[in-house]
């Protein structure tokens, strides 16, 4: 029954893992694989997370299920951490949380949700989106159409962006990235995210903010805000939340679908389906990293230490985003990279060429996605200089 199966391309961002590793040039720098990397290349193991570990391997009492919506202790630090302490949806009990197989898994919990209960609506997302969008949402059945983000100066498209937003037909879904937006890394100022509001107001859309890298961009209060306008000033929202970037724990597979409905009653309706939603598609989520995210913001020293943790990442990439502008600076290419150094999150699109991102790879041994995507966090103050110079040669 296999033999007519036909094999597919790997994806591109593991093919550059095994090219990276093979590559024997001593000077080589990985700049695509989505993960936050120190100044050594190495991607660490919070001293917050080790310290909760521990606390958990002494204390643990069980390994049986969680539950499909995975553990309360979770949900109980998972809200107020997005929507904000002293939240009005929370204390009108408007949200739910549902723990999931990292943001990924939120992802498709909504998928499958708004593909069962909301039929006949499409979904928008950015141009460019994470790449990952492209797959999850018509896996599920949705129709996925796109809507301009960035323009052909490489700048943020925002008139372009709003303009289609006034035709979307009324009811669908419409994907926002709630901060540090992937692959780009351009976000929306405060004011946008207003005119945001009133057109999705205006159409009836279903906003769905993908919110991944939450204290990753200016800080946990300040990534929030388009998430927390959203969900006090609409009726109904859909949050898919991640704790691999901001905890450091990609391998534990957690993250949070959060439901905002209109009053309690509805939020309940709507828990019930995503229940079975989660039955049918893993039944339970793993418990592990919810479990460290809950001890961790559960004690007031442990989560003073994450804190502290997370802001020294936060720092160290938009430091790193200003050095490398200045580092062009002796090439006189400082003002077509100074992008770099106003986007925000792990990830930019630097405006590269997929050629010239070729030569960075075959003559430099810097790899990085074709679309120009780099992840900053892989520069550091070692290779700046190089990446500099190898820049500078293929402009």
């Amino acid at each position: 029954m296999f033999e007519k199966i036909e094999r597919v391309p790997g994806d591109a961002i593991l093919g550059l893992i095994e090219a990276f590793k093979k590559d024997t040039n001593p000077q080589k720098v990985d700049l695509g694989v989505g993960v936050y990397k120190d100044d050594q290349g190495n991607t660490p193991v919070m001293r917050a997370v080790k310290e909760a570990e521990a606390l958990l391997l002494k204390n643990e009492t069980t390994k049986t299920y969680i539950g499909s919506h995975g553990a309360p202790e979770y949900g109980e630090v998972i809200l107020p951490m997005v929507l904000g302490e002293g939240s009005p949806v929370l204390e009108a009990k408007r949200a739910s949380a549902t723990q999931s197989p990292g943001g990924t898994g939120a992802l498709r919990l909504a998928a499958d949700f708004i593909a069962k209960q909301l039929p006949g609506r499409d979904i928008w997302v950015s141009d460019p989106t994470w790449p990952n969008h492209l797959g999850i949402f018509p896996a599920a059945g949705l129709t996925l159409q796109k809507y301009p983000y960035v323009d052909a100066e490489n700048r943020l498209d925002f008139d372009g962006m709003l303009a289609a937003l006034k035709q979307i037909p009324e009811g669908d879904v419409v994907l926002l990235h709630a901060c540090c937006h992937n692959p780009t890394g351009f976000d929306l100022s405060r004011d946008q995210w207003h005119q945001v509001l009133e057109v999705v107001r205006e159409r009836s859309l279903l906003p769905l903010i993908d919110f991944a890298y939450q204290g990753f961009g200016e800080g946990l209060d300040e990534d929030a805000y388009g998430v927390r306008l959203m969900a006090e000033k609409l009726d109904e929202v859909i949050i898919t939340s991640s704790c691999s970037k901001n905890f450091g724990i990609y391998c534990e597979r957690t993250g949070c679908l959060i439901m905002v409905a209109k009053n309690n009653e509805q939020m309940e309706n709507v828990r019930s389906q995503i229940a079975i939603v989660a039955r049918e598609n893993y039944s339970n989520p793993p418990a592990h990293g919810g479990a460290i995210v809950s001890e961790i913001l559960h004690s007031a020293e442990l989560a003073a230490i994450w804190r502290e943790e997370l802001t020294e990442m936060r720092d160290r990439i938009n430091t790193l985003r200003r050095d490398f502008v200045e580092a062009l600076k002796p090439a006189g290419l400082d003002q077509k990279y100074a992008c770099v150094a106003e986007q925000r999150g792990m990830f930019s699109y630097t405006g590269l060429t997929p050629e010239q991102v070729d030569r960075l790879r075959d003559e430099y041994g810097i790899y990085m996605v074709r679309s120009g995507r780099a992840n900053v966090a892989g520069f550091s103050h070692e290779n700046l200089p190089y990446l500099a110079k190898a820049i500078a040669a293929v402009n």
